[in-house]
């Protein structure tokens, strides 16, 4: 087995706005208002890269100041940022979210054009970088070709691949390749769109299914996030709800990122898929509580702080 963790998919700048006193369409409303580093590949390779593990990026930024700084805080991470693309004439891509007065996502846009760049031919190069990892990422901006080629290339040298859709409009580029994942980890609303499923609200249970639809489609593992309500999860073996654990619902972006690192991180060091899905668990609960897309002293120890048993 190899011995790095091989991240693709979209960095991002996030930029987030929290009201002050509710939410009136039609009008500027007072609010907290932040730009932080974001990108669901990018999050998952820095919440490894702090956690300790070997990881590199495969991305796109464009040639200006915004991608820089990002390239560069992430590489300050502990990420392999040699495999990130600049662009010219490209901007760097970012997210735009609009949170409730709890913290919760109310709508959201996003800008990942640049990522079209990472083309089947510019992965092809990288396959050493395939042939070396322990296991695989990838996320939804990436093109269905872009798709295609890491499963390819995954399949080929025989190396676990996992996935995040990144969003719901984004989710139905991974049906396809359901069979040849090894872990999936949507939102509730991700997880519909992947069953093409209808999605009613909030429902632990109704979830659960969700994920046992998706490990008999084909996925090893799946771990659906329920924002602050905790995860529900499916494997070959058993299924299971874990709740949330947190004082203080400060912001969801980036929950669903950590998550998948944690796991990744859990099964890259041969935990049981319960073990690593429970880090997963309190990666989620750490994140809720900051401002931050990614926590930014997180740490194995602090997880195992926050785990439930």
């Amino acid at each position: 087995m190899g011995e790095h963790i091989l991240v693709i998919g979209a960095t991002l700048l996030d930029t987030k706005g929290k009201p002050l006193a509710g939410l009136e369409p039609g009008t500027s409303n007072p609010a907290r208002i932040r730009s932080t580093r974001g990108g669901t590949a990018r999050n998952v390779a820095e919440n490894l890269g702090r956690l300790g593990a070997d990881v590199y990026l495969i991305s796109a930024v464009g040639k200006d100041l915004t991608g820089e700084q990002l390239v560069g805080q992430t590489a300050d991470a502990g990420v392999n940022v040699d495999h990130v693309l600049t662009v010219p004439d490209e901007n760097t891509g970012v997210y735009m979210a609009l949170l409730e007065d709890d913290g919760s996502l109310s709508v959201a846009l996003d800008d990942v054009r640049v990522m079209a760049h990472i083309t089947p031919d510019y992965l092809r190069q990288k396959e050493a970088l395939f042939r070396d990892a322990a296991m695989i990422m990838m996320d939804g901006s990436l093109t269905p070709d872009a798709m295609q080629t890491v499963v390819d290339l995954a399949q080929k040298q025989a190396v676990p691949l996992c996935a995040d859709p990144s969003s719901a409009r984004l989710a139905y580029k991974l049906r396809p390749f359901l069979p040849h994942l090894h872990l999936v980890v949507p939102n509730e609303v991700e997880a519909a769109e992947l069953c093409e499923a209808d999605f009613f609200g909030f429902d632990p249970d109704a979830t659960l299914d969700l994920a046992r639809l998706l490990v008999k489609a084909g996925v090893d593992n799946v771990v659906v996030t329920l924002s602050d309500f905790g995860l529900d999860y499916a494997t070959l073996d058993e299924t299971g709800y874990i709740e949330a654990n947190y004082i203080e619902h400060v912001d969801s972006t980036g929950t669903g990122d950590s998550v998948t690192a944690a796991v990744i991180f859990g099964l890259v060091n041969e935990l049981s898929p319960i073990e690593s899905i429970r880090l997963g668990a309190a990666a989620a609960s750490l994140t809720l509580q900051t401002a931050e897309t990614v926590v930014p002293d997180l740490s194995l120890d602090m997880l195992y702080e926050h785990l439930i048993v």
